[in-house]
């Protein structure tokens, strides 16, 4: 092989020169007017200045501000009647501390879990549920399975 025979592996790629008529002509993909349709270095400034300039908006509330304004509310653990029903047998009391030794849900910092029960799944024992939230529905399906809400 000599030099005269060296080819480049991919074709150069040529920035699409604009604002010279065409199908790039008038504004030339730079909007109207301002700042940012001029030409040169004042055109635009850095974007950690942007960022900086942001700051004092979002101070305090973080990514999620939802998460962040409330962050002190504790949402319950979740857990469906259906694998209630699996989990524990028939006349047991069910309460958080039984639920979370059955594994149904893990107690993070091995505190006593707000636990709420909702109706997915069904239940055909009776059961005895104490110190758990339940919604309306969970409770007619316990107490329809001869199962009492304390």
């Amino acid at each position: 092989m000599q030099l005269h025979e060296l080819k480049p592996s991919r074709p150069r790629q040529t920035a699409k020169r604009i604002g010279r008529g065409g199908k790039r002509g008038k504004t030339s993909g730079r909007g109207h007017k301002g700042q940012k349709a001029r030409a040169g270095n004042a055109s635009t400034r850095p974007e950690i200045r942007d960022m900086i300039k942001k700051l004092p908006k979002l101070r305090g509330h973080g990514v999620n501000r939802s998460s962040a304004v409330n962050s002190e509310r504790v949402l319950p653990l979740v857990v469906n009647v259906g694998s209630i029903d699996k989990a524990f047998s028939s006349g047991d009391t069910v309460d958080p501390v039984s639920i979370v030794k059955s594994g149904l849900v893990s107690a993070k910092n091995t505190k006593r879990p707000i636990i709420k029960i909702l109706a997915n799944g069904s239940i055909s024992k009776p059961l005895t549920v104490s110190g758990c939230l339940l919604s309306g529905s969970a409770k007619e399906k316990i107490e329809k399975a001869g199962g009492k809400v304390v």
